[in-house]
Formats: C-alpha cells, structure tokens, sequence
C-alpha cells in the first residue's frame, strides 16, 4: 500500500513514484547497520526496507499512522510515535533514510548534521536544498559549514508527482556520508569563521578574507593562486577542499594557545 494524501499542518507529501522508492532502496542496500527512518507515514518506505532484515526503527509523528503501521510491519521494525527534532538518534552507528517534511528540511538536517551515530543519510528534499547542499551552482553556509565532516552528493531530480498531495516544488534525492577522516579537526572555530566569511562584506573572496583580520593580502593572494580560486569568486563558489586549505592557513598563523 503507497501513501495517501498527508495532514496540511504536519507538512505530509507522500512519496507515491514506485521508481523512486525502488532507487532509495538501491541507496540503502549499499549501506550496512540498523535504519532510522524519518516520516515514515504510511510504510512507502518502511515495508520495501524491512526486506532487508536489519533492524529498522520507523519515526512517524502522526499517531494515527503510525498505530496502522506499527500492525503491518514485521518483527525487524520498531514503528515510534514522535516528533523527529525531538527523537534521540542512536549512538551507534546506523543509516537515516527519509522523505523530510519539506517545510522543516533545514532543521532536520542541522538536527542530523550535529547527530554523532549516523554513518550516511538517504534524504527525499526539496530540489533546490539537495542542489546546493551538494554544491551545485554555489554552496550555502550551512553545507560549507559541516563539509570537512560529510560529503553530499545528490543523484536524482523527483518530480512534484512523484508525491501525495503534490507540492508546489520538486524534490531531490540526497546522500550525506560522514568522512571517515574529517577535512579539518576544530569543528566550532572552523564554522565561526566559515559564518565570518560568508557574512563579510567585498567585491570577492579576496577582499573579504582580508577584512576578517586573519589573514594579511599576501597570504591570502599566496592560497588563492595555489588554491586556483578567482579573486573575485564568492565564499559559496568554494569546495570542501578548498575550505579545508584556507582554514589550514587560517590556523598556521593563529597565535598558540587561541
């Protein structure tokens, strides 16, 4: 059974596109350890990945829903009733797969992102948010933020169709993967400073590291010819890599002990 149309105030769109829920499960099939799954509504998801025997935990806030699921589903999946910004992930390692509420992405990502057990995360969001946490035509600060700990890739374009009731946007289909070595080692420095940056004021890239006060023009001049970054290029035209390095010469010339 495929969803049906969601509540309006719960921001239910339910992923209806067999296509779709065959290439999640693709994603999923490519990981290892127990699911956490985010919405998980009326079991689109929840059924096709309880086949894979490994234990699954199925987060859905409308209880009604989730009563009806937690009688079809078998013994490997724990359906919970609960609001996912308050549902207390797992310490140890595991997969997030998901359809998000598309009016509550951001926060459930930040909730994620800051979440310790998670290995990868299998996301259903909106087009444009998966584009730009993958870096697609610009990043935004929330991606360049928490890039040196996870790699975003996006892999397919959902059309509004594809959900009950249809949004008015499409969707994307959204890995994140935790590093297995993280680009950089300070995490609340780093994103103080990736906030500076993509706050500061300047014609370019150049400009603004200079107004920081980090950094003096000829070490600045110095990383973005061998960094290959444009002097007049934007903190969002950045890649996790080139992140990494600024902020690596950001810390060499920090005074010992800040």
């Amino acid at each position: 059974m495929l969803h049906q149309g969601g509540r309006q105030e719960l921001g239910q769109n339910f992923l209806v596109d067999r296509t779709v829920i065959a290439r999640i499960e693709e994603l999923v099939a490519g990981t290892t350890g127990p699911i956490v799954e985010v919405g998980a509504g009326d079991g689109a998801l929840t059924l096709p990945l309880s086949r894979y025997g490994r234990p699954l935990t199925a987060v859905e806030i409308d209880s009604g829903r989730a009563r009806r699921l937690a009688r079809r589903v078998p013994e490997n999946v724990t359906v919970v009733n609960a609001d996912i910004l308050r549902f207390r992930f797992p310490r140890r390692p595991h997969v997030v797969v998901g359809n998000l509420p598309f009016h509550l992405t951001t926060s459930i990502m930040r909730r994620l992102l800051a979440a310790p057990g998670w290995r990868t995360a299998v996301l259903l969001v909106q087009w444009e948010v998966a584009r730009r946490r993958a870096g697609v035509g610009g990043a935004s600060l929330l991606t360049a933020a928490w890039w040196p700990w996870y790699a975003f890739e996006v892999h397919a374009r959902v059309p509004a169709r594809s959900f009950r009731p249809a949004p008015s946007v499409d969707g994307g289909l959204l890995t994140m993967t935790r590093r297995a070595v993280p680009l950089v080692a300070e995490r609340e420095p780093y994103q103080d400073f990736v906030r500076h940056v993509f706050t500061g004021r300047g014609r370019g890239l150049r400009e603004i590291l200079e107004r920081t006060g980090r950094l003096d023009r000829q070490a600045v001049q110095a990383w973005a010819r061998d960094a290959r970054v444009h002097p007049y290029a934007l903190p969002r035209d950045l890649t996790a890599e080139q992140w990494a390095s600024l902020w690596r010469l950001v810390v060499r010339g920090r005074p010992r002990g800040l």
